[in-house]
This record gives structure tokens, C-alpha cells and sequence, in this order.
């Protein structure tokens, strides 16, 4: 990621530059997609602040945008289909024993009652809050959604996921002159946005008054 990001803030990005950062830039997106080895929203919103700084910024903005978008559809899809496969299974799968393992039961458990709800429009939600993906994801492989109607409410939420990082981005790359600053706080920014559940369960978990 920090090789990607420093290759893409040189000042002299040209086509050849292009031509590697993009397909970079999906690989990893649909990669973190899959396995939570590559913080995919700092990822977009420093890939957004370098557009933002390029003389064709309306279209470098949109040549990200689409990337993130459907990098992370793909990666949806492809993780979906793995675990649809371990529901259908007599043995399950490992993909299955991953997304269990990584689903909270009360996130589970909240994410199931939201889908019984709103359906597969929940998606756009759960690719939006941190830790959601996962659980909302994990619902939809428990309730045996078909993966055709899974993908239908995954695009809007691939979308708005990725409007979403790419705004921060731009937000950090508007603030400083120089892209490797906007860089900067952009992934700072990103990060701390994705740690702050953690770090707020944390906190209560530590502060909760102990019962003898």
C-alpha cells in the first residue's frame, strides 16, 4: 500500500504511471475485499487525494472512483459465493469458518433483524459502517439469499462506499498544496474512522465497574 500510494504521489505521473497504478489500485481494493489484509478505504482516499492534485482531475476522480467501486463488488462477490458454496455444504468451507469467525453474534444477530427488515438494502449501510460488512454479509449467506439478489443490493453499496472514501480524499487533498499531505490525513483520517468501534468497545470494556 505505501509503495502504491508513494509511486502515485510523484509529481511525474505520466500514462505509464496510469496504466500500473490502476490496475494496482483494483487488485488490492478486490483483495481486502476478501481477506482484511489491506485497509481498502485508505487505500481510495489516498488514490483520490493524488486525482484530486492531477490536471485531469475530473477524470483521474472518476478513474478511481470506478476502480474502488468495482474492485470491491468483485471482491463482494467473489467472497459470497465462496461462503454461499460452505452454507450448501455438508462440511462447510473455510471461507464460512472465516466470516463466522469475524461476525460478532450481536452484530450477527443485529444484522439479521435489519435484513428481515429492509432486505438486502442493508448493504449500503454495512459497507458504510465500519465492521458492518462482514455480519450483514454473513446474515445474508445464513438467510440463503441467492447470489443474484445479494449482488443487487452490493452495487449501490460498492457505490456509496466508495463515494465515500473518495470524498474524504478529496476533502484531504483540497486542505495542503502538496498531494503527499493530503496523502497524509487522508489515511490517518480513514483509519481512525475504521478503528473508532473498536477503540470505543474497548474503552466501555475497560471502564464497565466490575460486579463481585
Amino acid at each position: 500500500m505505501i509503495a502504491f500510494l508513494a509511486e502515485q504521489t510523484s509529481t511525474s505521473a505520466d500514462s505509464t504511471q496510469q496504466v500500473v497504478g490502476y490496475p494496482t489500485l483494483f487488485f488490492l481494493v478486490a483483495l481486502g475485499s476478501l481477506v482484511p489484509v489491506v485497509p481498502t478505504g485508505a487505500l481510495v482516499s489516498g488514490a483520490a487525494v493524488v486525482a484530486f492534485h492531477r490536471d485531469d482531475a475530473p477524470v483521474a476522480l472518476a478513474l478511481v472512483f470506478g476502480t474502488a467501486a468495482l474492485a470491491a463488488f468483485i471482491g463482494d462477490m467473489a467472497l459470497y459465493w465462496l461462503g454461499h458454496r460452505g452454507v450448501h455444504s455438508k462440511n462447510g468451507s473455510r471461507w464460512l469458518k472465516r466470516l463466522q469467525d469475524r461476525a460478532e453474534p450481536g452484530r450477527l444477530e443485529a444484522a439479521q433483524h435489519k435484513l428481515e427488515e429492509h432486505g438486502v438494502t442493508v448493504l449500503v449501510l454495512s459497507r458504510l459502517v465500519p465492521a458492518g460488512r462482514i455480519p450483514v454479509m454473513l446474515a445474508c449467506l445464513l438467510s440463503e439469499v441467492p447470489p443474484r439478489r445479494f449482488a443487487r443490493g452490493d452495487i449501490p453499496a460498492c457505490l456509496a462506499w466508495a463515494a465515500a472514501y473518495q470524498l474524504i480524499g478529496v476533502l484531504g487533498g483540497s486542505l495542503f498544496p502538496e498531494p503527499w499531505e493530503g496523502v497524509v490525513v487522508a489515511v490517518v483520517l480513514t483509519l481512525a474512522v475504521t478503528a473508532a468501534p473498536q477503540a470505543w468497545k474497548w474503552l466501555v470494556t475497560v471502564t464497565r465497574p466490575t460486579t463481585r
